[in-house]
């Protein structure tokens, strides 16, 4: 399936990989799993998820970051593919484990609520969900156009939703929340701390 040019691409024909340094802390997988990660981007946490397990499939709207993610090193196994979160290419219940790490948030709340049904459609029973994104709590969040209610319009044409903890449990309220929680840190901005914060939820499908 070929997905429709997003204002992504244009993002990073510009700017190349944008997610660089360290991935988030991610959860031990055993190594048969089959893993997807939606939204992959230029390949960060792909790369990382590629180390634990040799079955990670992962996709992208946008071509300019799967070509990025393919340069990964290490993720020569991996499948990747361009392709729509809202309308995922695969059959149900095809994947152990599902990624969504800083996806759901750059869609408005019609998108959230197809890429949510997607991700669980393709979760097999017993299969583990792990959500991230950006907390009403975060500094970034009520700058920019508002759009919807704490969805925010960047210059580029890019979205950011910005997530509380009972928003995330609603979203995927099929699954069963394992844990859902607030991590907050602070990031230093010309001589001031400001306040970071993600909300983190980890879902496990009924087998």
């Amino acid at each position: 399936m070929t997905a429709q040019p997003s204002p992504w691409d244009e993002d990073y024909r510009r700017r190349g990989s944008l997610w660089g340094g360290a991935p988030a802390p991610l959860p031990d997988i055993p190594t048969d799993a089959a893993v997807l990660e939606i939204g992959c981007g230029n390949g960060k946490t792909f790369e990382a998820l590629a180390r634990q397990s040799s079955r990670v499939t992962a996709v992208d709207i946008s071509p300019e970051a799967v070509a990025l993610a393919r340069r990964r090193p290490g993720t020569a196994e991996a499948d990747l593919a361009v392709a729509d979160a809202r309308h995922l290419p695969f059959r149900d219940e095809a994947f152990d484990a599902v990624f969504l790490v800083h996806i759901a948030g750059h869609l408005p709340l019609r998108g959230r609520t197809a890429i949510a049904s997607e991700a669980v459609r393709v979760l097999r029973p017993s299969g583990t969900l792990f959500f991230r994104g950006f907390s009403v709590e975060d500094m970034r969040a009520g700058k920019g156009t508002e759009t919807e209610p704490w969805t925010f319009l960047r210059g580029e044409g890019i979205i950011t939703h910005y997530f509380t903890e009972a928003e995330t449990a609603e979203l995927f309220a099929p699954l069963v929340a394992v844990s859902v929680r607030t991590h907050r840190w602070r990031m230093r901005v010309r001589g001031e701390d400001l306040p970071r914060a993600e909300v983190e939820g980890v879902f496990r499908r009924e087998g």
